[in-house]
């Protein structure tokens, strides 16, 4: 589960960055918001993935 995390925290932040140029390109501070939202969730689900897949 915790790998499964980790790419899904990869993927959310590369589309975050994605929807984060494409707003600032086009002059849409909405979804550059929202991009700038959904590469912090990525993040924490990245850094949750790691820690439940660490050894214990």
């Amino acid at each position: 589960m915790g790998s499964r995390d980790v790419m899904a925290g990869k993927s959310k932040q590369v589309k975050g960055k994605i929807n984060e140029v494409v707003g600032a390109i086009k002059g849409d501070s909405g979804q550059e918001i929202k991009g700038k939202i959904q590469k912090a969730v990525g993040k924490v689900q990245e850094r949750m993935g790691r820690a439940t897949s660490r050894p214990r």
